[in-house]
């Protein structure tokens, strides 16, 4: 009887389910939206390296050398050290040249950092033990420089020095801490002294086991403390896990913030559902009369518009949730937008759109169960 009504005032009814579908859609696309660049933002972080701690080191007196930075390789928690030395330099190939960063890295970088080449071979101990001038590129550099050539074996000059090229990054994309696609990476003993470097500010540290890194953090610490005399303020160690948690925290803060701002719209085809009921309640005053007439009971009536109200909001809400997918394919699709597809999101968005339909047609079907049979009866 409920679905009869409604498919009598088509417009009218689809008009009402509209703010509850602008509602579920909204609800449901922010909260992939804000997982989507949750996930996104986590992968970038743990594709830097399995297990990974940075060392920054902040005293401006006092670097470390990069025999002592190899030195931390001696903790028993720790798998692989990869000091850094970098600098912007100019970089020239034929009558091309351009600014880029250079990084000075050694063996160890590939495995610390999870990085690998797409084309010739990475640094090996020997490349670092003897400074051999070799360079590996990152891919956007490589076709800046080559175009489509295969670059493996070809000289360049960094700040007029020559090197020649081993091999080509495989392309990361953009992440923290900048974009190895724009680098070119060559042995941190030549780095060294190609900057006249007074020594290693960054170090990457791999833990050997996850359960490690607390261990492995506390150790470096320690002895880092005991270089500086217990000026904590001279370094800092990160742990990529806490910068996990970090990231998860702000993330669910932002998920239930959109979430929030989204449900407003739910709210709004609450108010919607409820004055269109007020409105069919004044309508069918007199039906509601002649049932009252009848036999019908208050429970009855307040049944029957419950039930209409409910039935609107969860039809709108099923339509809401085809849109929302139909909205976050487009944009994942069009614009490129990280979308994660979860589906107690939907169903929590569906619940509550029912709910409010009931919370929201409450109000209107108790006032329809307390007309006077005897006064509905002769509503005009």
């Amino acid at each position: 009887m409920a679905i009869k009504i409604l498919l009598l005032n088509k417009m009218r009814s689809f008009l009402t389910m509209l703010g509850v579908i602008i509602g579920v859609a909204a609800v449901i696309v922010l909260v992939f939206i804000g997982r989507g660049a949750t996930e996104n933002v986590t992968n970038q972080i743990k594709s830097l390296g399995s297990n990974l701690l940075s060392i920054n080191i902040m005293n401006r007196e006092k670097y470390l050398t990069y025999q002592e930075a190899m030195d931390f390789k001696q903790i028993p928690y720790i798998s692989g050290i990869s000091p850094i030395v970098s600098a912007n330099a100019t970089v020239k190939y034929g009558t091309k040249d351009d600014q880029i960063q250079v990084l000075g890295i050694n063996s160890e970088y590939k495995d610390v950092r999870n990085a690998d080449v797409s084309q010739g071979r990475f640094f090996t101990s020997l490349d670092i033990d003897s400074r051999n001038k070799v360079a590996i590129l990152g891919s956007n550099v490589a076709q800046e420089f080559f175009g489509y050539l295969n670059p493996v074996g070809e000289e360049i000059r960094i700040n007029g020095q020559n090197f020649t090229v081993i091999g080509v990054m495989q392309s990361r994309g953009s992440s923290i801490g900048g974009s190895e696609d724009e680098q070119v990476f060559i042995p941190v003993t030549v780095a060294e002294r190609l900057f006249k470097s007074r020594g290693v500010r960054t170090i990457y540290v791999q833990a050997k086991t996850p359960q490690d890194v607390s261990y492995a953090l506390n150790e470096i610490s320690a002895r880092l403390s005991k270089i500086y005399k217990g000026d904590t303020e001279s370094f800092r160690v990160f742990d990529q896990t806490q910068v996990l948690e970090t990231v998860q925290k702000v993330s669910n803060s932002l998920s239930l913030m959109l979430g929030g701002i989204a449900a407003i719209s739910l709210l709004v085809g609450g108010i919607g559902i409820m004055n269109i009921m007020i409105i069919s309640v004044m309508e069918r005053t007199k039906e509601i009369g002649i049932r009252r007439a009848l036999g019908a009971k208050k429970n009855d009536i307040l049944s029957q518009f419950l039930i209409e109200s409910a039935i609107i909001s969860i039809i709108g809400g099923i339509l809401g949730i085809v849109l929302a997918f139909i909205i976050a394919f487009a944009l994942n699709k069009f614009f490129s937008i990280s979308i994660k597809v979860s589906m107690d999101i939907v169903f929590v968005a569906l619940g509550l759109s029912a709910v409010l339909g009931i919370f929201f047609g409450l109000y209107p079907a108790n006032k329809a169960a307390k007309l006077n049979p005897a006064v509905a009866l002769q509503y005009e």
